[in-house]
């Protein structure tokens, strides 16, 4: 049974698995934090917090990283829900 307890912890290991695939997803990418701060018109730290699991980033956050990544949000959330099962 899933418990969503466990999914609002900011610490969660799902949470860094997700913070992993954003790194990951910046890195293939081959930009810098600073770089695709840019892109979101945002602070590096903004990126540099939630790819740490300082911060979450809501669902319109995580799609206009997608989209400044040129990256499916579609595909990122099927990466995402292959990375938990």
């Amino acid at each position: 049974m899933l418990s969503f307890y466990g999914l609002k912890h900011i610490h969660s290991q799902d949470h860094q698995k997700l913070c992993a695939l954003l790194r990951d997803a910046r890195a293939q990418v081959g930009i810098t934090q600073a770089e695709l701060a840019a892109r979101l018109d945002v602070a590096q730290s903004f990126v540099s917090k939630y790819e740490s699991g300082e911060r979450r980033l809501d669902v319109l956050e995580l799609r206009a990283v997608c989209t400044a990544l040129g990256t499916s949000f579609n595909k990122f959330v099927r990466s995402i829900d292959q990375e938990l099962s």
